[in-house]
């Protein structure tokens, strides 16, 4: 797994998620809407990635548990653009 593909993910979520904690105390499995993301800013996090790895999301990962995570964004990324992972 990429670190530069966490790091930017973690970027977008910093920048978008609007949570009340800071992005670099969760740990890659920890539940972001538990840490106080809302389903408007979890939008807004997803067109962050969408523009930072210039892919689309498609509608049946537009789901509450793609975007759960660090690790679930990581695996929908990585589905969507096998080459973001190396």
């Amino acid at each position: 797994m990429s670190e530069e593909m966490t790091d930017k993910i973690r970027q977008a979520i910093n920048d978008h998620a609007r949570l009340p904690i800071d992005v670099a105390t969760l740990g890659d499995d920890g539940d972001l809407y538990q840490a106080g993301m809302t389903s408007h800013a979890s939008v807004n996090v997803m067109l962050a990635l969408e523009e930072a790895f210039d892919i689309e999301f498609p509608d049946r990962m537009l789901r509450r548990s793609v975007f759960e995570s660090i690790a679930s964004i990581r695996a929908a990324l990585t589905e969507l653009q096998p080459s973001l992972a190396a």
